[in-house]
């Protein structure tokens, strides 16, 4: 099973919530965009605690099944496809979270998120 991390399933494995660690244990590989890998660093940076959590998030990110996955030029026309769906039925996303939707639904990889608008995106798979 492949998936791909969002900023808040990154932070309950990282606080070690069980179902996050479970699920995150039974993939074969994890997938973070670089916008999640942003959203980490800017909490960080707000937070108390930046060069700890900075340092466990290095360890997660050297795993062999952990690779980090960056826009390129056909990711925006997956961007373009999903904005376009969720404007026509008026239910619009935050533009980082529209981003993250782009690359999974470009690289074929579930989502794990707990976010809940992502729903709205029909073409991407949620992992439960």
């Amino acid at each position: 099973m492949q998936l791909l991390l969002d900023t808040n399933t990154y932070t309950e494995l990282a606080r070690g919530n069980a179902a996050a660690l479970s699920k995150i244990r039974r993939a074969t590989q994890v997938f973070m965009t670089f916008i999640t890998l942003g959203e980490l660093r800017a909490g960080f940076a707000a937070g108390s605690k930046a060069q700890q959590n900075e340092k466990i998030l290095q360890k997660f990110l050297a795993s062999p099944r952990v690779k980090v996955i960056f826009a390129d030029n056909e990711t925006t026309h997956y961007y373009a496809k999903i904005y376009a769906q969720l404007r026509k039925s008026g239910t619009p996303i935050p533009s980082n979270d529209l981003w993250i939707a782009a690359l999974s639904m470009q690289h074929g990889v579930p989502l794990y998120t707990l976010d809940s608008h992502f729903a709205k995106v029909e073409a991407i798979d949620l992992l439960e």
